[in-house]
């Protein structure tokens, strides 16, 4: 893909693997600088630290941890002068029936699918408004849009997330700052790599478009939705799901 000649510097989080990755890959390759953050280091993280120094930045932390967040914004801010986008996309999945799901798990799925959004939206919104511009891009899901059996407690986080979205973008919009949520629907990634076959073979069945859907299929409209050329569109989801939610 050709390098842009509007560099940004876009923070994505949890972009050391799956998703994330495919999405700090594709910013990258255009001549974006992205900066990550995830509890480990991975090799692509390893490559990209080797191959792009200086338009790469990764920090080791847990998305929950508010002051390691808040330090992590510091740093980016310090390196890049500036932050003008955010992609929302660390998150856990949680497939468990209500009845038999804990306090535990409740708490913990909303902390990493929703507080945490909210909470680092706000860390780096508040850098936007300086700038007077911006794209905020949260990650949700088809399973925010439409119910399904077993992932009641992840989808309602994903449907606040979209919630959320809508409502921040009313907030920031006199200020040049674009809020808008991205829905998948099945990914061929490690959040389906343990799916039984039957399962995503009904899927693919169900899906007009008749596949699972790929991370380039994601990342390419999440560079389209932080560029200029999406200047005009805000509070919007965006499912990508082949149909499946048609």
């Amino acid at each position: 893909m050709a390098q842009s000649t509007n560099k940004q510097v876009i923070v994505i989080s949890g972009g050391s693997r799956g998703l994330g990755r495919g999405i700090a890959e594709q910013l990258m390759a255009s001549g974006h600088a992205v900066a990550t953050f995830s509890r480990s280091k991975t090799d692509f993280v390893e490559t990209a630290q080797a191959a792009n120094p200086d338009n790469f930045f990764w920090a080791p932390l847990d998305i929950t941890d508010a002051e390691a967040l808040k330090l992590f914004v510091n740093q980016v801010y310090q390196k890049f002068g500036r932050i003008d986008g955010l992609v929302n996309n660390a998150g856990a999945t949680l497939d468990a029936l209500l009845p038999i799901t804990t306090d535990e798990e409740m708490e913990r799925t909303l902390a990493l699918n929703l507080t945490s959004s909210m909470r680092l939206s706000r860390l780096v919104s508040r850098v936007m408004l300086r700038q007077q511009s911006g794209s905020i891009i949260n990650i949700s899901s088809v399973l925010g849009v439409r119910g399904f059996k077993g992932v009641s407690v992840y989808g309602a986080t994903k449907a606040a997330l979209d919630g959320f979205s809508r409502s921040l973008a009313r907030e920031l919009g006199s200020k040049k700052i674009r809020v808008n949520s991205i829905a998948p629907g099945f990914l061929a990634t490690d959040m389906t790599h343990g799916m039984a076959q039957a399962r995503k073979e009904q899927i693919e069945r169900r899906t007009p478009l008749g596949r699972l859907g790929e991370v380039e299929d994601v990342a390419g409209v999440v560079e389209f939705m932080l560029s200029d050329a999406a200047r005009f569109v805000t509070g919007q989801t965006i499912v990508i799901d082949g149909g499946l939610t048609c």
